[in-house]
């Protein structure tokens, strides 16, 4: 994760007070066709964009689902617009660099085409909920940023420069002040306690351990000793998704062995299941890294984009060492994603939580900086958090959390997991500083819960961004009731934004029922969970 602050997309205190004291809470859509398109504009944090791309003609909402319709069409259309103009700019890229980053920004412009376009389908025909559009709005609003990151991590000019980091992250950033007022947080129907999404026999596959019934069950089998179909796994899930009939979940068995190859799940390709023989015996490793040339986005062993993605009993690695600085092991931003006993191997940017609701249960995550990062919504249930040895004179830190919009209902929850130092670490753990997270953006939000805290974590608790006040104030780092020998609060940080949560109500926001809408979504039988604290 780049060093890069997204100052673009910070809002002004005062207009944010202005917008809350005056927010649009007629929510009833009681008509109000008296007032014109300045008046509407006026309540969102980012007036100016709005009057400009909305002005023309004589516009006058007739009330707030009208204007939160309009203020979603109208960032899509610049987007569109955007992305058309730097298509031609980008025929003239020379050098790896630029054309790299242009790859990476190609990918998530379409996304968030593609994200906002799932946010007004949803509004208009009211078959989705606000929640769901709140999730793909902040989804749209951190492809943004990872494109303009990407630039940094090359030291390239961003080919995307000016409208890209203004106009089109305001204009989002309305979106989701807008639809933050119709929030409510619904769920949506849930089977038994399993995703609505998953079979009968996709659960039977996330229970079972038996070798046999994966081989007779899945949809394709990858294999290094040539027993499968296949020997490569995105060879596997190019010819599956290919092959889909309709909206099926396409089951792919990945046999015990250890698969060197970079693979993406693209957009296109939801409802993957990638089901390995345990994480010590299906590994999928590269070794991409910023040192090597490639953006953080790009140096990941696995992407995933695919809606619906669950992988189970995988180890996912990065092996560019401490010495090549950000190298993913895995990048999701698959929505609704599933990631049960799975190990996650790397040293900086182990595990990229880019967008939108995720969850890993069981997990065993290892690195050193920034290496569970992102803006994701994301819950991490009964995992094993391991810090590894860094180079001498680094300092390691276990997150780095991505919000950069106070309306994104994002952040990392790590709740009833384990923080301890790695093997390599333990014998010289008094020579290393450790720390729970630091601000990767204005926003800032992590909360670790119920958690055990091994001496390793200095007893601050948590470090400033490259020692400077920034985000201080507007960041919301909490924990509660977390226990073991680091988990006193006594001497930590105090900042205002830092928080010890005493009341269980305000801890359950963080929670998978509340976060993440856990039980619309998340099995429970097979995968166990705890939806609340």
């Amino acid at each position: 994760m780049s060093n890069y602050k997204f100052n673009s997309l910070l809002l002004i205190l005062c207009s944010l007070s202005l917008f809350l004291n005056q927010s649009l809470s007629n929510t009833d859509d009681q008509e109000t066709s008296d007032h014109d398109i300045n008046w509407w504009c006026s309540k969102t944090p980012h007036p100016d964009p709005c009057n400009h791309f909305m002005s023309s003609g004589d516009i006058k909402p007739k009330n707030n689902s009208e204007f939160r319709t309009m203020t979603v069409q109208v960032a899509m259309d610049h987007v569109i617009q955007v992305q058309s103009h730097a298509k031609n700019v980008s025929q003239n890229c020379r050098g790896k660099r630029k054309k790299l980053v242009w790859m990476d920004c190609e990918k998530l412009m379409d996304d968030t085409i593609l994200q906002l376009s799932r946010s007004l389908d949803g509004i208009k025909s009211n078959s989705s909920s606000d929640f769901d559009a709140q999730t793909w709005l902040s989804a749209s609003l951190t492809n943004i940023e990872t494109c303009l990151s990407g630039s940094i991590d090359l030291n390239v000019s961003n080919i995307l420069q000016p409208n890209l980091s203004t106009n089109v992250s305001q204009l989002i950033s309305n979106c989701l002040a807008v639809n933050g007022e119709f929030m409510d947080a619904e769920n949506t129907t849930q089977v038994g306690g399993f995703p609505n999404w998953l079979t009968n026999t996709e659960r039977k596959l996330l229970q079972t351990s038996s070798i046999d019934l994966m081989a007779t069950k899945a949809n394709y089998v990858v294999a290094k000793d040539k027993s499968g179909r296949f020997r490569s796994i995105q060879t596997a899930i190019n010819y599956a998704a290919s092959k889909r009939v309709g909206n099926e979940r396409i089951v792919i068995y990945i046999k015990r062995g250890v698969y060197k190859e970079n693979i993406l799940v693209g957009p296109t390709m939801g409802k993957i299941m990638l089901v390995g023989d345990g994480l010590r015996y299906t590994i999928i490793t590269g070794s991409r890294s910023v040192a090597a040339g490639f953006t953080t986005y790009s140096t990941a062993t696995v992407g995933v984009d695919g809606i619906g993605f669950v992988a189970r009993g995988i180890t996912f690695r990065n092996t560019a060492g401490p010495q090549n600085g950000q190298a993913v092991a895995l990048r999701s931003a698959s929505d609704l994603s599933v990631f049960y006993a799975c190990g996650f191997e790397g040293y900086q940017d182990t595990l990229f939580v880019q967008s939108q609701r995720q969850f890993y249960k069981s997990c065993y995550i290892y690195g050193t900086i920034d290496f569970i990062f992102g803006n994701a919504a994301v819950v991490f249930q009964n995992c094993m958090i391991y810090v590894r040895k860094p180079l001498w004179g680094q300092v390691n830190v276990i997150t780095a959390q991505g919000r950069n919009d106070p309306f994104q209902n994002t952040a990392i929850s790590i709740h009833n997991s384990r923080i301890m130092a790695a093997p390599d670490l333990r014998p010289v753990i008094g020579s290393f500083q450790t720390y729970l997270g630091r601000p990767w953006q204005q926003y800032s939000r992590t909360v670790i819960m119920k958690t055990y805290l091994d001496t390793l974590v200095n007893r601050a608790g948590w470090l400033t961004w490259l020692d400077s006040n920034f985000a201080l104030s507007t960041l919301y780092y909490a924990e509660y009731g977390n226990i073991g020998p680091a988990s006193s609060t006594r001497f930590r940080v105090k900042w205002p934004g830092y928080h010890v949560i005493t009341n269980g109500n305000v801890a359950s926001k963080y929670t998978v029922a509340s976060l993440i809408a856990g039980r619309a979504w998340l099995p429970s039988t097979g995968v166990p969970f705890t939806a609340g604290l």
